[in-house]
């Protein structure tokens, strides 16, 4: 691939407001100011965002549930064109949700890390959220039959799972137990963790960044061809090792990397999704400007300093503390500063409140 003249893709945490406490967020959603914007400016950037002409935009967080008028943003994203997708926990969707979810979304990803209560709830950090997961596949699920029985658009209905050590052991689970359970789920997505956020810590890379060799298997045909294998004939079954969104130069070169610009909830664009640092505003700055710095970042000495030696999980986890600690803003380092140490039991799930 060549580094095409926009994003392909576009990846908009609309909101830093989460009800779940994962061990691996990306965003350290729940843990810092939601930093959404207001009605009127939030649609303004999607009007910026849309300017950008991406092949698909993918809201997420954060929990995109929580935000006020996020269902006129997708309608607005919708009837420009834009294939839509929204990822959520399930925690917050509730029934009188769904006509709208259906309406605005071209694919509705419910995240699931377990494919039992104990394993998803540990590494979501709040007990009660496996069950809030099914039961949100469960209703979407009614809504995309009730979609097809009236002749209407398929809902893409999938699941989501981020693919750590200690669920690694539960893929096949999903697509034998998990998957039969709604007969209109289209899709699961595993993927690796990245090294991004709260799972760049060195305690979660010595103890939940997949190994090497389980990441090799997880990017191998042969495996991905094995799940497909179980789960029923209507899901595909996607597997990926993620490390297109590494950057790394030599990926670059290659073509095998992921031109995605990430927005932050107040429309501040990231050159790389795995990484921080900023380097505009969608509402300041104009896509084609944006898109320049973006690509100028990908090629930045110190990236390419930092990230030529990677060749390990555990070495792109340091690459990624350096790259976040130079590139990130003040308030940016300091939040990382905060960040509490990982251990297995840091895992430990809070009880759930209605």
């Amino acid at each position: 691939m060549k580094i095409p003249d926009r994003p392909l893709e576009i990846v908009w945490d609309i909101t830093y407001a989460c009800p779940l406490r994962c061990s691996h967020c990306y965003s350290e959603s729940g843990r810092r100011p939601a930093r959404q914007l207001d009605h009127r400016e939030m649609l303004r950037a999607a009007d910026a965002i849309i300017a950008m002409n991406p092949y698909g935009v993918c809201l997420a967080g954060g929990e995109p549930l929580l935000v006020k008028g996020v269902f006129e943003v997708t309608d607005r994203m919708s009837a420009a064109g834009i294939k839509v997708s929204l990822f959520t926990g399930g925690w917050s969707l509730r029934p009188e949700m769904i006509d709208d979810i259906v309406r605005g979304s071209f694919k509705v990803s419910v995240s699931v890390d377990g494919a039992t209560a104990e394993v998803h709830d540990r590494i979501r950090g709040r007990r009660g959220s496996f069950d809030r997961a099914m039961n949100a596949l469960a209703l979407l699920d009614k809504a995309a039959e009730r979609r097809r029985l009236s002749g209407g658009s398929r809902l893409g209905l999938g699941i989501d799972c981020v693919v750590v050590s200690s669920n690694f052991h539960q893929l096949e689970d999903f697509c034998t137990v998990i998957a039969p359970r709604f007969p209109q789920l289209e899709s699961i997505a595993f993927g690796a963790v990245i090294p991004e956020g709260l799972a760049s810590r060195e305690g979660f890379a010595r103890h939940e960044l997949l190994s090497d060799s389980q990441v090799e298997l997880l990017g191998s045909h042969e495996y991905g061809e094995h799940l497909r294998s179980l789960a029923p004939s209507s899901v595909h079954v996607a597997t990926t090792d993620n490390l297109a969104l590494q950057m790394h130069p030599e990926r670059i070169r290659g073509g095998t990397f992921f031109p995605v610009l990430q927005i932050e909830p107040d429309g501040a664009a990231r050159a790389m999704a795995a990484y921080e640092g900023t380097i505009g505003n969608v509402l300041t700055d104009s896509p084609e400007e944006l898109w320049r710095r973006a690509v100028e970042r990908w090629h930045d000495p110190f990236v390419v300093e930092t990230l030529t030696p990677v060749r390990t999980m555990r070495q792109w986890a340091e690459a990624t503390r350096r790259i976040d600690y130079h590139f990130g803003s003040e308030a940016d380092r300091a939040r990382i500063d905060r960040r509490p140490e990982f251990a297995p039991t840091d895992s430990g799930t809070r009880p759930a409140r209605r």
